[in-house]
Formats: structure tokens, sequence, C-alpha cells
């Protein structure tokens, strides 16, 4: 066998079969990796449902089950604070992930063509927007000045642009096959049937990731209502748990104490209850991720084949 066809023989590491110790470590890491993640969300959802009892045994987060109660989700329920500031989350998630994402498209696919007014200057100033930045003092004064103070649209307008993913879909849409576009425009599309019709449905990738991050971002957010809502009746949910339960406050007509509170014959901690606050908030990420995931799926393929 000569050097070269020994040379050609021969794979690289990538490509030789594992060996059993290699993939044992693959599985320790891997268990290692999903313990880290799902023990916290075990003990916070496990201590919502604990008593306070519980609680006190395990001298805080609760690991291993020892009477379970749902009273802690029944006082959420019937709290109106908490019931509302959930209702102001998920309209400011909707609402201000349409409109970031409306903002988004418009802006990236426009600057995506080629020859498109003031391409460049648009791009440029965007672009310096991304290193430099007013701060926080100045944007209180901007917002509060246009009557923002106060108002639910703070928690929207101030934020609904991201000039990262305004480059990142850019960068997408000016990967569309110009084939497509050049036999749309012959068959007598417009721009915006353009963008409609072929743009957006082979960049369905990128469109779900990004709605993906800013709905995260206005669900998650609380910095802005703390800068421009003094009410705490127009609070969204995040706002209510920074409050009580990072800073251990009382929910206004809850009744707690640092004792806990009685619900029939059982205690019900404090601890419990912003557990259980928590994991309220964990839920509609939980159930929109997967639903996202198929669409992560479906626009990979498509945009592996679009050209």
């Amino acid at each position: 066998m000569t050097a070269t066809t020994a040379t050609a023989s021969r794979r690289a590491p990538w490509e030789e079969p594992p060996t059993v110790a290699g993939q044992t470590g693959k599985g320790v890491v891997l268990f290692l990796v999903l313990a880290v993640v799902l023990v916290p969300l075990w003990m916070v959802v496990l201590t919502s449902l604990s008593t306070q009892a519980a609680v006190n045994d395990a001298g805080g987060m609760v690991l291993v089950p020892d009477g379970i109660t749902f009273e802690a989700y029944r006082q959420i329920f019937t709290n109106q604070l908490v019931m509302h500031s959930l209702l102001v989350s998920l309209a400011i998630t909707v609402i201000g992930t349409v409109v970031s994402m409306v903002v988004t498209i418009l802006c990236a696919y426009g600057l995506s063509r080629p020859g498109s007014f003031a391409h460049r200057p648009i791009l440029l100033t965007l672009v310096v927007t991304m290193f430099f930045s007013g701060g926080i003092i100045p944007t209180f004064l901007v917002v509060s000045a246009l009557g923002g103070y106060d108002a639910y649209w703070s928690m929207i307008l101030p934020t609904a642009v991201s000039v990262f993913n305004i480059l990142v879909v850019r960068a997408f849409f000016s990967a569309t096959a110009q084939d497509l576009i050049d036999a749309a425009a012959l068959d007598g599309a417009g721009e915006w049937r353009t963008l409609w019709s072929v743009v957006l449905p082979t960049s369905r990738a990128v469109t779900a990731v990004v709605a993906l991050f800013y709905a995260v971002g206005y669900w998650n957010t609380f910095f802005n209502a703390l800068l421009f809502l003094p009410d705490n009746q127009k609070w969204p949910l995040q706002m209510v748990i920074y409050t009580y339960t990072l800073q251990g406050n009382a929910m206004p007509g809850s009744g707690q104490n640092t004792t806990g509170q009685y619900f029939g014959n059982q205690i019900i901690a404090p601890l419990a209850i912003q557990m259980a606050v928590v994991t309220l908030t964990l839920i509609p990420i939980l159930l929109v991720y997967p639903f996202v995931q198929r669409h992560f799926t479906k626009g990979v393929l498509l945009g592996a084949i679009k050209g």
C-alpha cells in the first residue's frame, strides 16, 4: 500500500466510531448539565407546593416532597394584583412583539434591497446606536416629556427596536435568491407582495428566532416598569416578582407575614407563595417554545432548499 493510499484511507479523529469511555463521558456530562438545569426548577416548583412545615424542615427551598398543597396557587389566583399583572404582562408581550416584528421586518427588508433610499446613511446611523446611547436619564426625560410616564406604552416603544435583530434579519433577507425576487417582479408583484409572498416564507427560521427573542424580552421586562410605572396596579408580573419576591415584601391583600398564613388546617409559607409566582412566570414560555421550535425546524429546511 502506497503512502498516498494509506493517507487517503486514514480517517479523521472525529470520523472514528466513539469509544465506550467517550460515550460514558458524554453521558455523564449531559446528565450533569441536565441536573444543573432541572434541579433548581424542581426545587422552585416543589417549594411552591409545600407547606410551612416542609419549608421549615428543609431550611428554605424544598428538594424532597413532604406534603403537597395547592393553597399558594389558590391565594395567587384570588389576588387581584397578581392576576392583573399577569394580564398586563401578556398584553405587553403580545402587542410589543407584534410592533417590534413589524418594524424590524420592514426596516430590514428596506435595507436589504440594493439601491433603496438613503440605504447607507440609515444603516450607518443604526450601527452607531449600537455603540452609543444617551443613557437612562435622557431616556427617562424623553419618554416623560412625550407623556410616557405612568403610561403602558412606555413598556413597549422605548425598547421596540433592536438594531442587532435588524442586522440579523437584513443579512438573511439579503441572502434570498435573487431569481425568486426577479420571478415575482415579472409576475407583477410589488415590494409588499414580494416581501409577504417570497421573502418571509423563505425566512421563517430567522423571523421565528427574532420573534422569540422579542417575546422573552418583553415578558421578562421590569426595568421600564421601575422607571415609568409608579402605580403598582399597572405593574407587569416581573415587577411584582421583583418587589414582592426578591425584596421579600408582602403582597397587598395577601395577609402574608413572616410566619406564614393559615388556610384551613395548613400554614402556607411566604416562600411557597413567592415560588408559586415564579412558577407562574415560567409557564407561558414553556407553552410557547415547542410551537416556535417547530417553526425553527421548518424554517431551516426551507432555507436549505430556497436557492
